[in-house]
Order: C-alpha cells, then sequence, then structure tokens
C-alpha cells in the first residue's frame, strides 16, 4: 500500500495537534508526514511549484496527484478511523467556499492556537510515520 504523504506547518501548534490527531485516528499507519518547512518539505514544495515561504496550507501527496487546504483536510478525514470518514460529504460544498473557511482559519492559526520556536521532532517511536530528506 502506497502511504499519502501530508506536509505541515511545523511550527503551528494546531498544524502539530493535528498531526497528533491524524496519528491516534490512522491505526493503520497510512499517513507519513513532513514538515513544510523541513528539507523535504520545501524540495516537494519547489518541484511542485508552490511558493516555499507559504506554509499556510496543509498539503497532501496521494500518489500523483496533491490537494491543498480543504480539499487535503477532508481526504484525511476519508481515511481515518471512526467516524471521520463521514465528514468528507462536506467535499460537495464549493471549494471557494470551503478554501475561504480553510483560509480564516489558517490567517489566524497563531494568533488563535500560538507557534513554537522550532518544528516538531518527532518521538523515537513515531520517526517512522515521519519522511526524512
Amino acid at each position: 500500500m502506497e502511504k499519502d504523504i501530508l506536509l505541515f506547518d511545523g511550527v503551528c501548534n494546531l498544524c502539530n495537534s493535528s498531526v497528533n490527531f491524524i496519528i491516534d485516528h490512522d491505526p493503520k499507519g497510512h499517513f507519513k508526514f513532513a514538515a513544510l518547512q523541513s528539507e523535504f518539505g520545501q524540495k516537494k514544495l519547489e518541484e511542485l511549484g508552490f511558493d516555499q515561504e507559504e506554509f499556510d496550507s496543509l498539503v497532501l501527496l496521494s500518489g500523483d496527484k496533491v490537494y491543498k487546504k480543504s480539499s487535503a483536510a477532508l481526504r484525511i478525514a476519508k481515511k481515518l478511523s471512526g467516524l471521520y470518514p463521514l465528514l468528507y460529504v462536506f467535499i460537495i460544498i464549493p471549494p471557494f467556499i470551503r478554501h475561504g473557511v480553510y483560509n480564516i482559519i489558517a490567517k489566524n492559526r497563531y494568533k488563535w492556537w500560538g507557534k513554537r520556536d522550532s518544528c516538531r521532532m518527532p518521538t523515537p517511536e513515531l520517526k517512522a510515520r515521519f519522511v526524512e530528506a
């Protein structure tokens, strides 16, 4: 099974909490993770033609497809355990509306949830879930 890779803002408290949530609800280990600021994240952003200084979006690499913002979040929810896959029904909402809500949260995430001084370092038991350069 090919794993999806989630690129996230490594200094954002909301993003780090979201990664913890995904790990807790991904018992099959479908997702791997890398900070957007990491060497791997920066290389991927460059390859994809994205702004390497823009860290306000989740970027989900799934096979040969790339999803950002609310599209990434909903595709992640679809693969989690429990009732979270039901959230995927919101994919029917037009992207400009979904992404608009996402953008409001992304713009205010540091103010509302705070940020760290450095990127998240995985614990030894979670190290295998994170992509290295």
